[in-house]
């Protein structure tokens, strides 16, 4: 008996089939894809409100309680954006403590890298003593911060200001205590781990910064960048930074400088140096500078009123420079003027002769050491400025 014939499928019936085949698999895609995608954000998503909230847990242990009014979680489907509304911290381990309040903070991340948070904070923010008025005020165009790294494992924090302003809004010398054009501080762990013997790289940039109730060379806008390299830590588990200064010091670990620059409008300072920390808590070590326009900082360096000082004490006052030195035009009208120009040009003189002839920027210069000896910054013999202690 002879079998049937096996029917091959016509050419047509193969390319319906695999036409259908396409359309199967296009409409899986079609299904699968955004499925997937919200799985992979949803992932996403966790791993970044877990790296806030790793941050935030450091920082509670540092003593610094945040908390937000409302939180939200959004940016789907291209991005993460976590949003804290009424954003404020208690700052409880500080002597005295204060609170700072700001009215909302957002954190940015990629779906493929959510350990990056990117953050901005919405000014002003207040400072003030706890249940109090605020007693300080800042305001700036933009605050942005960048954390890299899953807590306990921190990586990197950079912190951009523009405009950035504080003001103090009670008391008797109210008014601006800071303002810039700009302000960047950036911190990452360039060598070891969090963990174990972290070597930590931190830098500092600014453009036009004032400050001139500090001191009266910050009165007159400031250009600069400083560039440090701090090896000795044991970890950078969470900790105030006296402790880990004071760990440093007993490692025998340093602070290296590997380049300053601080400019104004007459004068300009460049310069590295390598920095040890007493037992003390007190920079020791030694700066090479090189400085142009030094006539017109000295006369801000305050030689003048030690010497006023001085001579109130010894005529029986109370140490004010301005008595010391109207002591002094009381025996002879003009002396006090002439011992403030003396001791400024003297010291202008023997910085010259200390250091050595040079240029920088194509205006004449100075290069000389600086002396770092328990906290206090010497030419020669001459204390010229102090650091105060790091723990």
């Amino acid at each position: 008996m002879r079998s049937a014939p096996r029917r091959v499928p016509s050419r047509d019936t193969a390319t319906r089939r695999a036409r259908l085949w396409r359309y199967a698999v296009a409409a899986l895609l079609i299904v699968a894809l955004p499925i997937g995608w919200t799985v992979l954000w949803s992932y996403a998503a966790s791993i970044a409100n877990r790296a806030l909230s790793g941050w935030i847990e450091r920082e509670a242990a540092l003593g610094r309680a945040y908390a937000c009014g409302s939180q939200t979680i959004a940016g789907f489907p291209f991005g993460i954006a976590i949003r804290c509304d009424k954003a404020a911290a208690a700052f409880t381990s500080n002597r005295p403590p204060f609170d700072v309040r700001a009215e909302n903070i957002t954190f940015s991340a990629q779906v493929f890298r959510p350990t990056l948070l990117n953050g901005e904070v919405t000014s002003p923010v207040t400072l003030a003593n706890p249940d109090q008025s605020p007693v300080f005020v800042a305001n700036w165009s933009r605050a942005q911060l960048a954390l890299l790294g899953l807590p306990p494992e921190p990586e990197r924090v950079t912190v951009t200001l523009a405009k950035p302003r504080l003001d103090r809004t009670t008391g008797s010398d109210t008014g601006t205590i800071f303002q810039a054009d700009r302000v960047e501080v950036d911190g990452r762990i360039i060598e070891g781990s969090a963990r174990n013997k972290p070597v930590i790289e931190a830098s500092a940039q600014f453009a036009a910064a004032v400050a001139p109730s500090f001191h009266p060379l910050l009165a007159e806008p400031l250009q600069g960048e400083i560039d440090t390299v701090m090896r000795g830590f044991k970890d950078f588990s969470p900790k105030p930074w006296s402790l880990l200064f004071r760990e440093l010091q007993a490692a025998g670990g340093g602070i290296n400088i590997k380049s300053l620059r601080i400019a104004r409008s007459d004068a300009t300072l460049v310069g590295t140096g390598a920095l040890t920390i007493n037992a003390r808590g007190r920079l020791e070590g030694e700066l090479k500078v090189t400085v142009a326009g030094v006539e017109n900082i000295v006369p801000l360096l305050g030689v003048d009123q030690l010497i006023g000082q001085g001579i109130d004490r010894l005529t029986g006052g109370a140490g004010s420079p301005a008595q010391g030195l109207g002591a002094l035009n009381r025996l002879l009208p003009g002396l006090g003027g002439a011992v403030r120009e003396g001791a400024n040009t003297g010291l202008v003189e023997t910085i010259r002769r200390m250091g050595k002839p040079t240029e920088l920027n194509r205006k004449p210069a100075v290069a000389l050491p600086l002396r770092v000896a328990d906290g206090i910054v010497y030419v020669g013999i001459i204390p010229v400025a102090s650091v105060p202690p790091l723990f």
